[in-house]
C-alpha cells in the first residue's frame, strides 16, 4: 500500500491572508473598548498593502462586525476590496449570521470549502446566535467529514473562529468551541 505525501513541499505552497475581529460598527466612528475600529481595520489593510505580497485566498474568520449590521459588512467588504484576491468569510461570535446570507450568500464568499494549489481550505461556522462561546452543528461537522474524505490528497487547512483547543488564556477559555471533543474525531 502507498502513503499519500501527507507533507507540504514548496511547489505546495499557497500565501494566505487572515483578517480576524475588525469587529466594524454601522458608524464610521464607532469604538470597541475605546478604540476605534475602523481606523484600526484601516491600518491592518495599510500593512498588508505595504508588504506587497499576492494572496491566493483571503480569509475573514469572524468578528467581521461588532454590531452586525447591514452597513457594517458593506463597509468590511469595501475596505478588503483591496487586496486583490479571492475571499471567504465566516462568522465569528459578534457577527449575524442571518445577515451575512441574506448579504453575501449567492457569492462565494460564504463558500465553505475553496481549493487553491494543492490545498483544500474548509470554512467552519461555529457561531451560535445570541451566544459567545462556539458549537460546531452536525451539518458542519458533516461538512468537514465530506470535505476532508472528497480529496485525500489535498493538505488541508480548517479554519473556524471558536478555538478547539485550550490557549492557556484565562478569559478566553470559557469561549471556546463547546463539541471540541466532536470536531478533534
Amino acid at each position: 500500500m502507498v502513503l499519500p505525501n501527507v507533507y507540504a513541499t514548496p511547489e505546495d505552497s499557497v500565501l494566505l491572508l487572515q483578517l480576524t475581529d475588525s469587529h466594524l460598527f454601522a458608524e464610521d466612528d464607532g469604538k470597541l473598548l475605546g478604540m476605534e475600529t475602523r481606523a484600526s481595520f484601516e491600518q491592518v489593510l495599510q500593512r498588508v498593502q505595504a508588504d506587497g505580497h499576492r494572496y491566493d485566498l483571503v480569509l475573514a474568520t469572524g468578528d467581521q462586525s461588532q454590531d452586525g449590521t447591514v452597513e457594517s459588512y458593506r463597509r468590511f467588504k469595501a475596505m478588503a476590496a483591496c487586496i486583490d484576491a479571492p475571499k471567504r468569510w465566516i462568522p465569528g461570535n459578534h457577527d449575524e449570521s442571518a445577515v451575512m446570507q441574506d448579504l453575501y450568500g449567492q457569492s462565494e464568499l460564504l463558500d465553505p470549502v475553496t481549493d487553491v494549489g494543492n490545498w483544500r481550505v474548509i470554512m467552519l461556522d461555529s457561531s451560535v446566535p445570541g451566544s459567545v462561546p462556539g458549537l460546531l452543528s452536525n451539518d458542519q461537522l458533516k461538512l468537514l467529514e465530506d470535505a476532508l474524505a472528497d480529496e485525500p490528497n489535498r493538505h488541508h487547512l480548517i479554519c473556524l473562529h471558536h478555538h478547539p483547543v485550550s490557549i492557556d488564556c484565562k478569559w478566553m477559555e470559557p469561549i471556546g468551541l463547546r463539541n471540541a471533543d466532536a470536531f478533534s474525531q
